[in-house]
């Protein structure tokens, strides 16, 4: 007999790869390509480790991306007054439940990937630096999932920028180097510290253009807290912080040549990125420019690394 009840349409495979949300992996690879040239212009790549940090870093940028469509959907955040894109879970094309399987998917892939890459990088030699890396994983696990799901999650608290920051920055480029050279330095802190700000400038886009539908939901964005003049100038504030970081970088090089100095060239896209979301107001009009400064840091990176391979 017919119980009344509709199966759940299956997704198609076009959906999921929408919700995946291709565009904002270009800015994972940038933290994972700073860490990998880094390590490169020092003469200590390890391939098969730099190839295991991309593969886990995109595992946890997909899962990041889910948890958010999920998590926004149930706390009200993607709803009829969202301008921005419509989310998977927000349109029907993918059921709650559907989206809660593929984040435990995503998780268990991020982890077995993380763990492969501590096994790889680190062997059994170091068992304490493994625990500590595979707690630092378990947390990037956490923070990709957490950002808008829990009783209190911490994206509504306005805490996604420190979020993105450190592990953006800091866990993706001092960790990718560490792995791969067993060592690190302390004016490493500074490019890693260009990817945290210019990170978060991709955060700051996205929430800019999402202040409407945040507000209503009770997610206090930094955008939502500081309001939309602040916000952009508080964007100002993230684009120079992390030119002024990589300034510092390779003005304390020992002998450096002039080569590092072609990350100037991604300037112009980053003065771009600044003066549009100065400029545009509405959230179609925001949106390309999620993409176009995921790119730009993209750019940033290669140039950067470069001007540092070319340089030793």
């Amino acid at each position: 007999m017919n119980s009344g009840k509709t199966a759940p349409k299956r997704p198609t495979a076009g959906t999921w790869v929408s919700a995946f949300r291709l565009r904002t992996l270009p800015l994972s690879l940038s933290c994972i390509g700073t860490g990998g040239f880094l390590a490169a212009a020092d003469h200590l790549s390890r391939w098969p480790v730099l190839l295991l940090c991309v593969l886990t870093t995109l595992f946890l940028q997909i899962l990041s991306n889910l948890a958010n469509d999920y998590g926004d959907s149930k706390h009200g955040a993607d709803s009829k007054d969202r301008e921005g894109p419509q989310r998977a879970v927000q349109a029907g094309q993918i059921s709650p439940t559907q989206m809660r399987a593929a984040i435990i998917v995503f998780s268990l892939l991020s982890l077995v990937s993380g763990v492969g890459l501590l096994w790889v990088a680190l062997g059994t030699s170091g068992l304490y630096l493994f625990l500590f890396f595979l707690v630092l994983g378990i947390g990037a696990i956490w923070a990709a999932i957490g950002y808008t799901n829990g009783g209190k999650p911490y994206g509504y608290a306005g805490l996604g920028d420190i979020s993105v920051f450190f592990f953006f920055g800091w866990v993706g480029v001092l960790g990718t180097y560490f792995l791969q050279t067993g060592r690190i330095f302390s004016e490493l802190l500074l490019p890693a510290s260009s990817l945290g700000f210019f990170s978060a400038a991709v955060l700051n886009v996205n929430n800019i253009r999402d202040m409407k539908s945040d507000e209503l939901a009770g997610k206090r964005s930094v955008p939502v807290r500081l309001g939309a003049l602040r916000a952009r100038k508080y964007h100002w504030f993230l684009l120079y912080s992390g030119l002024l970081c990589a300034a510092a970088f390779v003005v304390l090089r020992e002998n450096a040549t002039l080569w590092p100095w072609l990350f100037l060239g991604s300037v112009p896209l980053l003065m771009y990125n600044g003066r549009e979301v100065q400029r545009r107001q509405t959230a179609t009009q925001l949106d390309p420019l999620l993409k176009q400064m995921s790119l730009s840091t993209l750019c940033f990176v290669v140039l950067l690394g470069i001007g540092l391979l070319l340089d030793r």
